[in-house]
């Protein structure tokens, strides 16, 4: 008879467990386990990593029930100790968190095998999640695989000199204050022209409606503090 896909649920919210067991039931006969805190789960994780260790996790990232005995106070923590452990086991993301910057360092750093969203996520997408976990694969919701394309392409697009004047942008009134600051490769000092021209270019490539809004969102991208 063949072992049952040994699944680790960890929320801090009871609702959140249960609409995760539901939806984990229409896709499939699971042997699972729930706890609502991280400690908890990854002394289950070690246990039985010799005996009946667990196959796949599904995790938040923010926890509110931790104390000042808590060990690991959130799923990142977690997430880290399982890697640094080298523990066999396949990690799913689940949460509300949708912020550029989290969630790509998250997946950088961390590189969960999925990455869902509490509010968007039903059974017909736990199951992609589940299917691709098994056979080593990764699946991030839409959204979140968006987030992160776009990211990456602004990433790419990005250089020392735009750096520059994104960090430059908010202590200065006025933009021909830049003149005279912002340094090129060869240590000479961009014109104001190409200031601009490099302004107007970096409002188009992150949407940005206006230089507020530019600094706004670069930000938000994790580009600049």
């Amino acid at each position: 008879m063949k072992n049952k896909t040994k699944i680790l649920i960890v929320d801090d919210h009871q609702l959140v467990i249960q609409g995760i067991l539901c939806s984990l039931k229409e896709v499939g006969d699971f042997d699972i386990v729930t706890t609502d805190n991280c400690d908890d789960a990854f002394q289950l994780i070690k246990s039985h990593q010799k005996t009946k260790p667990f196959h796949l996790l599904f995790t938040d990232l923010s926890f509110d029930n931790a104390t000042d005995e808590t060990n690991l106070d959130g799923g990142e923590e977690l997430i880290k100790a399982i890697r640094n452990n080298e523990f066999d086991i396949k990690i799913a993301v689940i949460t509300g968190h949708t912020e550029t910057n989290r969630v790509y360092n998250v997946i950088s750093n961390l590189n969960p095998n999925a990455y869902l969203l509490k509010s968007k996520c039903d059974a017909t997408e736990i199951g992609f999640a589940v299917q691709k976990m098994l056979v080593n694969g990764y699946y991030y919701t839409h959204e979140i695989h968006q987030k992160i394309m776009r990211r990456n392409i602004v990433q790419i697009q990005m250089d020392d000199v735009a750096i520059q004047i994104l960090k430059e942008l908010p202590k200065h009134p006025k933009i021909s204050n830049l003149e005279g600051i912002i340094i090129k490769s060869d240590s000479s000092f961009l014109k104001l022209r190409s200031i601009e021209t490099k302004l107007c270019n970096l409002r188009t490539n992150l949407n940005a409606r206006n230089n507020t809004d530019l600094v706004l969102k670069a930000k938000e991208l994790g580009i600049i503090d």
